[in-house]
């Protein structure tokens, strides 16, 4: 029998294949990008791993294949404003942005799969030369930050995790022993070895925190994000992205189908159960917001606002954290309309 997640959502597939991690490209500063020049009929990249979005009519850009003519407005974040589940490159936000909701100027797709805020400002800081005149950034972020708050104070460091951050500090650890110098006794073990192969990880802080941490890293690198715009005088704005169970608490028939078979082979509820319900996602929209009033930048939670427009029927998710084609639609039209953009 076919899984469902193969006959619901075949486009998966393409995506599996794009995240080989075989093919992983690693990347000084930002750790991991895209593939490039990926081609495929699901999602395709241009030669420094941005997707491609799609205008009206035969309309198509990347930031590195823009032309240097005409202002652009750029959507970051992380996989959800990336386009992942999205039957094709012209169905992501960014292009039902560009071809229906907000059309006035193109939108570039300016995401990282699987970043969080400080990872998404620093691919914008790293590559800007890349781009004519912007005169909107929609950071479409969020949950990744809120996600990756239950790893050890010692992964966390100074900026946030980041995902496979375990393994980078594995191999560094190793390469750490490597270039350690000797005991100077014959038979002595380097104590600086030893406590650090033995040290337990600090444990997952309480919810309230973790909800605190994200808020403040997620404000930290939006002022950022103001900073760096202002010489084109870019307007920032923020949109917390949905995870499902801040939509609804019954998903859809399709949804129930994928979500069962998605949670035989995964350890969400263990990982993210505490954050994946409404209660934990209003109070961390209500600190974003206050984050968001203080730094002047326009913010939108997207979560009620779909909730509301979705029928119960409506098929908006190909897993928790990323949308069908359907929920792509309503996502850009709803931004577009929250943020007023034309």
């Amino acid at each position: 029998m076919a899984e469902q997640r193969v006959t619901l959502t075949p486009q998966m597939l393409a995506y599996d294949d794009f995240d080989d991690r075989s093919q992983t490209r690693w990347l000084p500063y930002l750790m991991y990008f895209h593939r490039a020049g990926y081609r495929s009929d699901v999602i395709n990249t241009d030669d420094f791993g941005f997707r491609y979005s799609q205008g009206p009519g035969d309309g198509s850009a990347s930031a590195g294949s823009v032309a240097q003519t005409a202002p652009v407005r750029l959507l970051a974040g992380s996989s959800t404003a990336f386009g992942i589940g999205a039957r094709s490159d012209a169905a992501t936000l960014p292009s039902r942005l560009w071809s229906d909701y907000a059309p006035s100027a193109p939108w570039l797709n300016f995401a990282g799969r699987s970043y969080n805020s400080a990872q998404e400002f620093t691919l914008f800081a790293l590559y800007r030369h890349l781009l004519p005149r912007v005169t909107d950034i929609v950071v479409f972020s969020g949950l990744n930050n809120l996600a990756l708050s239950r790893l050890p104070k010692e992964q966390r460091g100074d900026h946030g995790g980041f995902f496979n951050c375990g393994e980078y500090y594995e191999q560094m650890e190793e390469l750490r022993q490597l270039h350690r110098t000797p005991a100077p006794r014959f038979g002595r073990r380097d104590r600086r070895a030893a406590s650090a192969a033995t040290a337990a990880p600090s444990a997952v802080l309480p919810l309230d925190e973790r909800i605190a941490s994200s808020v403040e890293l997620t404000a930290r690198h939006l002022q950022n994000w103001k900073l760096l715009a202002a010489d084109s005088g870019a307007r920032v704005s923020f949109v917390l992205q949905p995870l499902a169970g801040w939509v609804r608490e019954t998903p859809a028939p399709e949804e129930k189908l994928l979500f069962d078979e998605l949670d035989k082979r995964s350890n969400f509820w263990e990982l993210y159960g505490d954050i994946a319900t409404m209660e934990p996602a209003r109070r961390y929209a209500d600190q974003l917001r206050v984050a968001c009033d203080k730094l002047g930048v326009p913010f939108l939670d997207l979560s009620p606002l779909l909730a509301e427009a979705a029928g119960p029927r409506d098929w908006l998710f190909v897993d928790r954290a990323h949308f069908t084609d359907l929920g792509h639609d309503i996502a850009a039209r709803l931004v577009a309309e929250g943020l007023g953009l034309s």
